[in-house]
């Protein structure tokens, strides 16, 4: 935990939702100096009752962090991790300047395949270690978090870390394991986050698309099919781009579609486009589009449906 212990170590959670609120719950556990970035009604629940966390994983966890400010006001921490949606990060990380030194280590724990190369570009400072969650989690009305099942599981790493960087990420999985959060430290972290990220390019993309189940998904033959199209042209994507993926990965992702996935499961994407709300169609969609086209590469199934999730939220 380097010259600090994990008691006098300031720690900082940015988004709140399922994710954060998840890893906000752990760590306020075991770090007397938890710190979450919260506005209007979340902020207030969570100064007047603390974060609530149903875990079924865990069990029933309730946390009183030291301080419940908005991002802009945190003061300088030592650790941050960063749990909001893409198209919120470059807002976020101007409101984090002041919080961020050299010595600050972030840990975006969001959707996508890039979410630490921008940060990184966006702070120009602290070190980003990158990261991604396996976690069924939401946020309910009353503020409170619930996570769902028997699995919780982070990924931290940097590509080709140099040695100052790989004691950023011990100190990291240090406090995690210290919060009793499930993690591994992935040598190939690159791969990691693309084998999920291409999951996601299928999963979410056309269950929003078509505001279908899992379910309703693989029981149509044509849909089935364009969803192992997604899966393959994101792939196609990753393999261009020299990612360390290969078509035993296709080949479990595809598995998990057919036999693994509960009929009833939808998507985040799918639940904020059917509500309305603003939706990461960039980061599904958009990007793995734009990265196929800059690659020659021919991607007609992502395209028709990235231009389909485009007019869903015009409309909003």
């Amino acid at each position: 935990m380097g010259e600090k212990s994990i008691t006098e170590k300031k720690v900082a959670v940015v988004g709140i939702g399922g994710v954060g609120g998840y890893l906000a719950g752990m760590l306020g556990r075991a770090c007397p100096h938890l710190t979450l970035a919260a506005r209007g009604g979340r902020r207030e629940s969570v100064l007047e009752k603390g974060l609530i966390l149903h875990s079924d994983y865990k069990g029933e966890i309730a946390v009183r962090p030291e301080k419940v400010v908005p991002a802009g006001e945190m003061g300088r921490q030592d650790y941050i991790f960063v749990c909001v949606k893409n198209y919120s990060l470059e807002e976020v990380c101007r409101e984090l300047r002041d919080a961020v030194t050299d010595e600050t280590v972030l840990i975006p724990v969001m959707n996508g395949a890039d979410p630490g190369e921008r940060m990184r570009k966006l702070l120009g400072k602290g070190t980003v270690v990158d990261s991604l969650i396996y976690i069924v989690a939401f946020a309910n009305a009353d503020y409170s978090i619930t996570q769902q099942g028997d699995f919780a599981n982070l990924r931290i790493g940097i590509q080709d870390a140099d040695e100052r960087e790989q004691k950023k990420i011990e100190e990291v999985s240090e406090l995690l394991s210290a919060a009793d959060i499930d993690h591994q430290v992935a040598e190939d972290i690159q791969s990691a986050v693309w084998k999920k990220y291409i999951l996601n390019c299928a999963y979410n993309v056309a269950s929003a698309y078509y505001d279908n189940n899992i379910g309703q998904l693989r029981s149509d033959p044509a849909k089935a099919k364009e969803y192992e199209a997604l899966v393959r042209e994101a792939y196609s994507v990753a393999r261009a781009k020299g990612v360390n993926v290969g078509q035993e990965d296709v080949d479990a992702i595809l598995h998990r579609f057919y036999h693994e996935l509960a009929d009833n499961a939808t998507s985040s994407l799918q639940r904020d486009v059917r509500d309305g709300k603003q939706a990461e169609v960039d980061t599904f969609s958009g990007y793995i589009v734009r990265e196929g086209k800059k690659l020659g590469l021919d991607m007609p199934v992502s395209e028709k449906m990235y231009e389909g999730l485009l007019k869903y939220e015009q409309k909003r």
